[in-house]
Parts: C-alpha cells; sequence; structure tokens
C-alpha cells in the first residue's frame, strides 16, 4: 500500500495536527502528503512547505499544491489508489469517528481508532460512563443548573468541552462570576462541569504491538504557570513534562493499569493516551485520545522513548495493523 499522511482537518485542532505531520514526514520522507486545510479541501502538499513551515501551533499552513477534491473525494482517490492514511489529525469530525467511519466505508486503510471506539471516546461525557464501569476513577459531572451549589461544596470546579482536545477552552471555576463566563460558553460549544481536582497531571500511552497491548512508562507533567492549558502545552518553555513519571512506583502501575482499562473499555485499537490528575485520594480519569499528538513536544512520543521504542518503528507497526485490519474487513465483507 501506498502511505499518505493526512494531516490538517477541520477543527482548531488542525494546527497541532500540522506540528504533527512535520515529525512524521521526519520519520517517513517517503510518504506522500496530504494537506486537509481550513477551506475543507484536501490538497497535495510539499515536504519543503510542510518543514519550512516554523510557527505551526500559532498559524495555519498555507495552501500550495494541487487540489485533490474535498475529504470524500481525497478518500475515494485513496480507495482506489490503495493508500494507507496515517492520520495527523485530532479533533472535532477527524477524530469524533465521522472520518473514520468514511474510511470504513470505502475499505480504506488507516492509523488509529475505529468509527465507534472514536465516538465513544471522544465525548468526555459518555466516555466517563463506559471507563468507569471498567473500574476506572472517573470524577462527577455536574449540571450547569447545579455549578453554584456544586460550587459552595467544592470550593473549585473546573469546565471544558465536552467534545476537544488540546487544552482548549478550559474554564477554571473559582467563583459564582465564573459561572457566567461558562454560561456564554455554553450557548456555542457542549460544556462538561466537574470538581476541581487537586494535585500533578499524569498521562499514559498505551501500545498495541505484536498482538499485545503495551501500557508505556507514565509521563508526569509540571505544566507553566499551574495551569496545562494550550499555551503551557505547545508555546511555554517552562513547562516540564517527565518522563518516566517521579511517582512512587506503585501509583506508576495504578496509572498504567487504568490507562489499559480505558483503552480496552472504549475498544481503541493501534494506540491511544488516557490522562489523569495524581491526587491525594487517587487516580481520577480525565479523557482518552484516540489520535494523540506526535509533535516533536507530545507526549506519547516521550514515552515511547522511555520504552526504548524509535518512533519511525511505532510509525511502521501502526501502518502495517492498518493494512491488515483493513484486509481482514475486506475478507469479513
Amino acid at each position: 500500500m501506498r502511505t499518505t499522511i493526512l494531516f490538517g482537518g477541520p477543527s482548531r485542532e488542525r494546527l497541532v495536527a500540522v506540528g504533527s505531520a512535520q515529525s512524521l514526514t521526519r520519520e517517513l520522507p517517503d510518504a506522500d502528503l496530504w494537506f486537509w486545510a481550513p477551506d475543507g479541501q484536501v490538497y497535495v502538499a510539499s515536504q519543503a512547505a510542510l518543514l519550512g513551515h516554523d510557527r505551526p501551533f500559532e498559524l495555519d499552513l498555507p495552501t500550495e499544491g494541487a487540489p485533490i477534491g474535498d475529504i470524500e473525494a481525497a478518500l475515494d482517490v485513496a480507495a482506489r489508489e490503495d493508500r494507507v492514511l496515517l492520520l495527523s489529525l485530532h479533533g472535532g469530525f477527524s477524530e469524533d469517528g465521522g472520518l473514520q467511519a468514511l474510511c470504513e466505508a470505502r475499505g480504506v486503510a488507516f492509523t488509529g481508532s475505529g468509527a465507534e471506539a472514536s465516538r465513544l471516546a471522544f465525548g468526555k461525557v459518555l466516555a466517563k460512563e463506559i471507563v468507569a464501569k471498567a473500574g476506572v476513577s472517573a470524577p462527577e459531572t455536574i449540571d450547569l443548573a447545579d455549578a453554584e451549589v456544586a460550587l459552595a461544596k467544592y470550593g473549585r470546579l473546573i469546565a471544558k468541552p465536552a467534545e476537544d482536545g488540546s487544552s482548549y477552552g478550559l474554564i477554571f471555576v473559582d467563583a459564582p462570576a465564573d459561572l457566567e463566563t461558562v454560561a456564554e460558553a455554553a450557548k456555542t460549544l457542549a460544556y462538561v462541569i466537574e470538581p476541581f481536582v487537586t494535585g500533578p497531571e499524569a498521562t499514559c500511552g498505551i501500545l498495541e504491538q505484536d498482538g499485545e497491548l503495551i501500557a508505556l512508562p507514565p509521563v508526569e507533567i509540571r505544566p507553566s504557570a499551574g495551569k496545562f492549558d494550550y499555551k503551557s502545552k505547545y508555546l511555554a518553555k517552562d513547562t516540564l513534562e517527565i518522563c518516566p513519571a517521579t511517582f512512587a512506583p506503585e501509583i506508576n502501575a495504578a496509572i498504567q493499569d487504568q490507562a489499559l482499562k480505558a483503552h480496552r473499555a472504549l475498544g481503541c485499537r493501534g494506540y491511544s493516551r488516557t490522562d489523569f490528575i495524581v491526587s491525594e485520594h487517587g487516580l481520577v480519569y480525565l479523557e482518552t485520545n484516540t489520535l494523540p499528538g506526535l509533535t516533536a513536544s507530545s507526549l506519547y512520543p516521550k514515552a515511547l522513548k522511555a520504552q526504548g521504542i524509535e518512533i519511525a518503528t511505532f510509525l511502521k507497526g501502526q501502518l502495517a495493523l492498518a493494512e491488515a485490519r483493513a484486509k481482514q474487513a475486506a475478507t469479513a465483507a
């Protein structure tokens, strides 16, 4: 199959996706590049243009290659030309199962989880319900109408988009006035409200390799200014991401165990990354990412490195899995 890095996408996480694609093309320089641009069209991209874009987390990549068509037309081309898609996409239709369903309908091989697992993991409220049944410690979901009472009870709340990643749109609720900000934001975007849990953040990647699931070494996150938002993730210089994490061995083991449970419960495949708060009362589940970032500064590559796995080896393994599953699906049909 012909390897093609499909990157960009329609969501506001497309900037991170371009950053991931820069890392991927360095590892797989022979792969074709298809840029799913903000205008909804897919274009052939060049390595020179992609690698020459020096502010990927702040500015959109200019389009400069030949147009292929919209995403469905591009997937039709991928099916005809027997391409396997290495997905460098994050958020929205790219990660909520929509794109994956289009690929599956056409028999196009693609990396990452399938449509159903992507849909389940992408909705934070539904994902919490599913993983909680598997024994993962998930936080309470608070209705906006009950938020003022909950604020008095817990002292602090956190509000975040119900279907978004890259730490976009976080609202820290410290006073009743902050609830007005949440209510206003919720008019245009679904939000989930939870008790604010104090403690360091951690994340754990899961890797499917040789028919087995491997829990990678957890990453400990010490964010800039105490908040792990988009700025501290991708732009700040003083955020610390420590891998392997310095937590006690039993805590690291618990993080790995719960990440595995979340991966399995949601039906993820290939790879995933699950985020937690390490509170004084134990782990608190935040979310599972089915297409975690693969930029030079992303967390999943740090965990691979700590495990002794080269990025190129990881990518080739994921492409092989994608091809095998596409062939299996075709045979079953």
